[in-house]
């Protein structure tokens, strides 16, 4: 009976010894396994350092340009308030020739028939002169007419 107890003490041992290699090799798989993660998880935090570098910059170039954007718009804000004010003046501008389009209506009105009166008047006195060079363009063709019969009568005493 010792037998069987050294010989199941042995078969314990080779067990525990099978099981020690076979724990031994599923610890070294899993050291591989772990190598390689370690190794892509330094991969990635490569990459994480690089982008959140980019993206840090990304947010500096995106802060910069909001404020761009802002004092632009600011400005923009003033040309639009001047264009604005520009506005109302022509507004004004056009009211008040308009108020003076109607205050002259409204004298022209007022004076149609002075304005009528004097242009009869006008009229008269256009024909007056009219008629007041006709005499005179006639009595100076009368008169070179004359002149002409005297010159002529000359001319034959002369002969």
């Amino acid at each position: 009976m010792e037998i069987i107890l050294y010989l199941s003490a042995a078969v314990a041992a080779i067990a525990f010894l099978v099981l020690v290699i076979y724990l031994a090799k599923t610890l070294k798989s899993l050291q591989g396994t772990l190598d390689s993660v370690a190794h892509t998880l330094t991969g990635l935090e490569k990459q994480l350092d690089g982008v959140t570098r980019e993206t840090t910059e990304l947010l500096h170039k995106t802060n910069s340009l909001a404020e761009d954007i802002q004092e632009k718009s600011e400005n923009l804000n003033s040309v639009v308030i001047a264009v604005k004010d520009v506005g109302h003046s022509v507004q004004r501008f056009n009211s008040s020739i308009q108020n003076i389009t109607s205050m002259v209506d409204q004298q022209i009105d007022k004076s149609q028939d002075k304005i009528s009166q004097v242009v009869q008047w006008s009229n008269v006195f256009l024909e007056l002169k009219q008629r007041w060079n006709a005499r005179k363009t006639s009595s100076v063709e009368y008169q070179t007419e004359g002149e002409e019969i005297l010159i002529r009568k000359r001319e034959r005493a002369n002969q």
